[in-house]
């Protein structure tokens, strides 16, 4: 899914223009012939992910550099590019003070355009990561630290911020490497209890002998090896969240201790007289299906009533592809950054090539491929030949091509293009054959099938064109793909997981 930009200004055809040249640059637009409305819609509950905004400022009702003033008011960090056709010096000073990243003056040409976008962006992907990783370490992660535009997680989003202005115990099951740690630290860092410690606890990390210890603490001389006393996690987490990753694997003995601490409130540390008062939050998190462990005995049916109050499931990698670009692009911005590697972008083969894999370690083998790709590469440019072990996959057959990600400006083509990569030879014509060679009617699972793949030729590729001309959602075209078995897309798409 490439960004989304929006652009504001009240003269029609000017808007027409800059519409047309953002989307030639390979991004996806939402125009508006306001300042209002462009405040209305990057405000509104429900409003669309925007990437960044070409503002102009000479506009009648709220101007640019009201709009400007009203970003700031409302803590918004979306990147802004000015335009104005009165380009002095004070125009622009003012902007730049009033938080612009950039200025152009009208008629702007396409390839100025598309270097203050690349440049926008790539800042702001950097400045995002870099906000993340110092949330994390403060504890102040929320959803907005959560990079996806999926439609899979539209409803987890909604759930997990619903049950952050509650003690309700939360359970999150996914695949390893979904960011399941991620979500706990957001429902943490978006309730009331944000200003309280976060504790981590790796349940299946911890040697079965120890767990009752790291868990509820011990005295001094409670056990060989005990020199000094130990309060354990459920003490370190007073009036904050309890984190318990990997709750499945947990010791039957163990189980039983931490059920009685749930349901009294109280931790008896190991060796200890009397029970100590807690109060947590629990937020457990598995990669494999709880109900499961409980069938097969390896996990206590009553605690798993405790702990499954508020399930919440995170969808694969591979069911919400349309993340990947925008995964690819922090991940490149903050490796390329961390190793001062001049890295100027990925090119469209490889962002095409990446977003159709399965990436069955989902968002943490993708992050670690991009990191060995920027430390091992010797171009300026990440090639797919810089992911070794994913060129060895065979290439799908269909591709879905994706503009190049770009960190730094590079020499502008004469023509530019949002979508490199041919996803197959354009048919002379779009005729549908309606009888099968011995004269019966094709079967319309068939010739749907056929509709879909003209459309993505037709229209090269943009899936999110092909998905609104034939007036049905991206997730549900991924999955007619999936359910056609078009190579590179395992899997479901996720549309119904939430």
């Amino acid at each position: 899914m490439a960004a989304s930009i929006l652009i504001a200004d009240d003269d029609a055809v000017a808007r027409r223009l800059v519409e047309n040249m953002v989307q030639k640059c390979g991004y996806e637009t939402v125009v508006v012939d306001s300042g209002d409305a462009a405040i209305a819609t990057l405000t509104a509950p429900d409003a669309p992910a925007i990437d960044a905004v070409i503002l102009d400022l000479v506009m009648p009702g709220l101007d640019g550099m009201g709009v400007l003033a009203k970003i700031r008011e409302a803590g918004l960090s979306i990147p802004v590019i000015v335009q104005t056709a009165h380009g002095g010096i004070d125009n622009v000073i003012s902007a730049m003070r009033a938080g612009a990243a950039d200025f152009v003056v009208k008629p702007v040409g396409v390839e100025r355009l598309q270097v203050s976008l690349r440049n926008a962006l790539n800042t702001s992907a950097l400045k995002g990561e870099l906000q993340r990783i110092r949330h994390s370490r403060e504890g102040r992660l929320t959803f907005s630290d959560i990079i996806t535009r999926s439609e899979a997680m539209t409803g987890v989003m909604r759930a997990a911020q619903k049950a952050a202005n509650s003690a309700i115990p939360v359970l999150i099951e996914g695949e390893s490497g979904v960011g399941k740690e991620m979500f706990a630290r957001a429902i943490h860092g978006s309730g009331e209890r944000k200003a309280k410690p976060f504790v981590a606890v790796n349940c299946g990390a911890i040697p079965d002998n120890l767990v009752e210890s790291i868990l509820f603490g011990h005295e001094k001389g409670a056990f060989t090896g005990a020199t000094e006393r130990h309060m354990g996690k459920f003490v370190e987490a007073h009036g904050g969240t309890l984190f318990l990753d990997e709750v499945s694997e947990l010791p039957l003995t163990a189980q039983v201790k931490l059920l009685r601490a749930l349901q009294e409130g109280a931790v008896e540390a190991v060796g200890g007289r009397k029970p100590v008062k807690v109060d947590v939050r629990i937020i457990s998190a598995t990669n494999r299906k709880l109900l499961e462990r409980v069938k097969q005995g390896h996990f206590r049916e009553d605690l798993f009533y405790r702990l499954h109050v508020l399930p919440l499931t995170i969808p694969s990698l591979r069911a919400r592809r349309e993340d990947i670009p925008h995964l690819l692009r922090h991940f490149l911005a903050r490796f390329a950054a961390e190793e001062n590697r001049p890295i100027t972008g990925i090119s469209g083969e490889a962002v095409a090539h990446l977003a159709q894999l399965d990436w069955p370690g989902n968002i943490r083998q993708l992050e670690n491929a991009v990191y060995r790709a920027v430390v091992m590469s010797d171009g300026d440019q990440l090639d797919i030949g810089d992911f070794p072990m994913l060129a060895s996959q065979p290439h799908p057959v269909t591709d879905i091509p994706t503009a190049p990600l770009m960190l730094e400006p590079a020499a502008m083509p004469s023509v530019v293009s949002g979508n490199e990569i041919p996803i197959a030879p354009l048919p002379a014509v779009g005729t549908l054959a309606m009888l099968t060679a011995t004269g019966d009617v094709r079967a319309l699972e068939d010739m749907e099938n056929e509709i879909i793949r003209f459309a993505i030729s037709h229209y090269r590729g943009q899936m999110s064109e092909v998905a609104r001309r034939l007036k049905i959602g991206r997730s549900t075209l991924y999955r007619k793909l999936d359910e056609a078995g078009v190579p590179g897309h395992g899997g479901k798409s996720g549309e119904e997981t939430h």
